[in-house]
């Protein structure tokens, strides 16, 4: 290959990186480039040396931001904007971790949301409440759970009972909303006892435990689900299983499974909502007014990931020029209010989740493993937080028929699924509608979803399935398939549990929505 400066340049910086250069080769590559040697060695030299100092497991000294300074407040408007963005989903597990371990015990928050003190998870015995607003986009094809807790002060012993041929899986999330541990079916997780324990926990794996599973964040929460179909008869015979869905401190643990009728479980008075605008959304868990004042805490709940650091530096950064200066905290509240209707806000369209699935459809994308992926993070938190990993779970969503208009009640649809392209899962799949508010839809079928776990869908002559959706009923047979719809706007979504190949590759296709 003929020589050119710029290849020189590689060879250069290649060898730096690697520490493999030594100074006499580099003062014979720069003598020969186009550029001065007094200009191209030096830092050349530089980055070598500051390589090998990395390879002998030195880390270079770096310049974090200085404190005392007087922040314009230009910069700090720039930095509160991605700190609102970066903080949102921390502060949300925050308000929302306080608000559910005010129970007093295991228990149905309002009779309606599975909840617990501290350490320990509530659990329904059937379908979620269509009026449950504590989180957006909730299902009715499992039996969810929900419980918050802080592993590093208190590990937290979840019992796994034998749910035989049944879909399951325990979602664990840390401080980020990023999943932590592999406790489910798809994992051929067995029967037994899994300790939860934080990053600093320093105990010993007890006898009888199973295994010991590390969040990365003192502050994590677990949501049970598991699968039940659309019958009286599994509404029974889940029960038995789901009466040993228990999670309980440490310092409960027997080595014998415990047991709570959850079909039993009391109770539990509403606090005051949570919700100042009354908007019949879901419960308002952050509020910018008091971002910043609660924002120290979201960087204490998680420590920087690989590549963080410099963020980190330049929060910290602010939040010390604010305490000093009422002014600029005064710019932070109104910076925080802007971000939150021009920024969060949008993220309630679905054309703003993920990417882009075919069929005018979205798919949910990094989700519960979010990593440094800020924008998908934030707008899971907002438009549908407490996603399942792919492998668990892929999300297809829409607001849109197949010629771009808005799905509402005064239209009427077909969603039809060809032979053989219903999502390929082996778990199970649903099709579920939401009002505007990402909240199910109460209807006086008290449906709100069909798929595998409707045992009475009609399929048409070439054994497609068409699905109907719209306020009025399609009458006669139709109506087994339909799913009533408001009279204003709304959405549909797919889940596809635990997906073969097509959905996790995104070969598969969500279907066309028709207009009829």
């Amino acid at each position: 290959m003929k020589e050119t400066p710029e290849s020189r340049a590689q060879i250069t910086r290649r060898g730096a990186m690697k520490g493999s250069i030594g100074a006499a080769t580099l003062a014979a590559l720069g003598a020969r480039a186009a550029t001065p040697v007094a200009l191209s060695a030096a830092p050349i030299l530089m980055a070598a040396e500051a390589a090998q100092a990395q390879a002998a497991g030195a880390a270079p000294e770096v310049t974090m931001p200085a404190t005392g300074i007087t922040m314009q407040p230009g910069y700090a408007k720039a930095i509160a904007q991605m700190a609102y963005v970066w903080g949102w989903p921390i502060v949300n597990m925050l308000n929302r971790n306080a608000k559910i371990t005010q129970a007093p015990y295991p228990g149905l928050l309002g009779g309606i949301l599975p909840a617990a003190p501290r350490g320990q998870v509530g659990m329904l015995h059937d379908y979620i409440e269509p009026t449950e607003t504590f989180v957006t986009c909730p299902n009715q094809d499992v039996v969810y759970g929900l419980g918050f807790f802080s592993l590093d002060e208190e590990p937290v012993v979840a019992q796994v009972p034998d749910f035989g041929d049944r879909f399951w899986v325990y979602a664990l999330y840390d401080a980020r909303t990023d999943q932590f541990g592999h406790l489910g079916k798809p994992y051929g997780t067995k029967p037994g006892f899994y300790l939860l324990a934080g990053p600093r926990w320093a105990g010993l794996k007890p006898d009888g435990i199973t295994d010991v599973i590390r969040s990365p964040t003192a502050l994590a929460n677990a949501i049970p689900r598991i699968f039940q179909d659309d019958t009286p008869e599994d509404k029974k015979a889940i029960q038995s299983a789901i009466n040993q869905v228990v999670f309980y401190p440490l310092k409960d643990f027997t080595g014998e499974m415990k047991t709570i009728e959850w079909a039993k479980a009391k109770d539990i008075p509403v606090p005051q909502s949570s919700d100042p605008d009354g908007g019949g959304g879901e419960t308002k868990w952050v509020v910018p007014e008091n971002f910043f004042d609660q924002f120290p805490d979201a960087l204490a709940a998680a420590d920087p990931l690989p590549g963080e650091e410099a963020l980190y530096g330049q929060f910290r950064l602010l939040i010390d020029a604010a305490a000093k200066d009422p002014d600029l905290k005064k710019l932070l509240i109104e910076t925080a209010i802007e971000t939150e209707e021009r920024v969060i806000h949008p993220f309630f369209e679905w054309k703003h989740n993920g990417r882009p699935a075919g069929n005018g459809w979205n798919r949910s994308t990094n989700n519960a493993q979010f990593g440094v992926d800020y924008f998908n993070r934030t707008g899971t938190s907002k438009s549908n937080m407490f996603d399942n990993r792919p492998n668990e779970t892929q999300y297809f969503y829409t607001e849109y028929d197949e010629n771009g208009k808005q799905l509402t009640g005064s239209g009427s649809y077909a969603v039809t699924f060809p032979t053989g392209q219903e999502p390929p899962v082996n778990g199970f799949w649903s099709l579920t509608l939401y009002n505007d508010k990402h909240l199910f839809h109460v209807n006086d079928l008290k449906r709100f979803s069909l798929g595998t776990k409707n045992k009475n869908l009609k399929r048409n002559s070439d054994g497609s399935l068409t699905l109907y959706v719209s306020e009025k009923s399609p009458g006669g047979d139709r109506e087994t398939n339909w799913l009533p719809a408001p009279d204003g706007r709304f959405s549909l979504y797919i889940r596809a549990y635990w997906g073969k190949e097509p959905v996790l590759d995104g070969s598969w296709q969500p279907p066309k929505i028709k207009a009829t």
